[in-house]
């Protein structure tokens, strides 16, 4: 897989990708989404692609918006091809992110992972994340933008 930042014509396949994925809420256009990270830290969002050496066409298979506010780190929208799961494509995109992050002087990367989803959980905790004793709060500020 080859991780590169995300370029305004892989919108169609990220978004189907997410869809995949079961991260696409109802209050939260991929779109809006997309197109906000556009303005903040492009760089941060990166797409894995499947080797272009390979007999098929290269296709998007990975995602990882990061973001750095000089205080922590976050990463949101970790998709992986479900068909593509437990290959090490999810540990590589989030390997990429936190080696960004590194050399912007990050010293910690928080994410947030619904509490049922038990096997995303089981994914981070082998990756050496742990449970921090925070409650998350959130506040919309849009509502009902799609």
């Amino acid at each position: 897989m080859l991780i590169r930042p995300f370029r305004e014509e892989d919108t169609d396949a990220v978004v189907a990708l997410w869809t995949d994925c079961q991260l696409v809420r109802p209050w939260n256009d991929p779109r809006s989404d997309i197109a906000r990270k556009l303005t903040e830290q492009p760089e941060l969002f990166l797409v894995g692609v499947t080797d272009q050496r390979a007999t098929e066409p290269s296709r998007i298979v990975g995602t990882a918006m990061a973001g750095y506010d000089g205080h922590r780190g976050w990463v949101h929208y970790l998709a992986v091809d479900p068909t593509l799961h437990r290959t090490g494509l999810g540990r590589q995109l989030m390997a990429e992110v936190e080696r960004l992050l590194v050399d912007r002087g990050c010293p910690k990367l928080n994410l947030q992972v619904r509490s049922d989803n038990l096997q995303v959980l089981a994914f981070y905790r082998g990756l050496g994340y742990g449970e921090d004793q925070v409650v998350s709060l959130g506040k919309r500020l849009i509502l009902n933008e799609s």
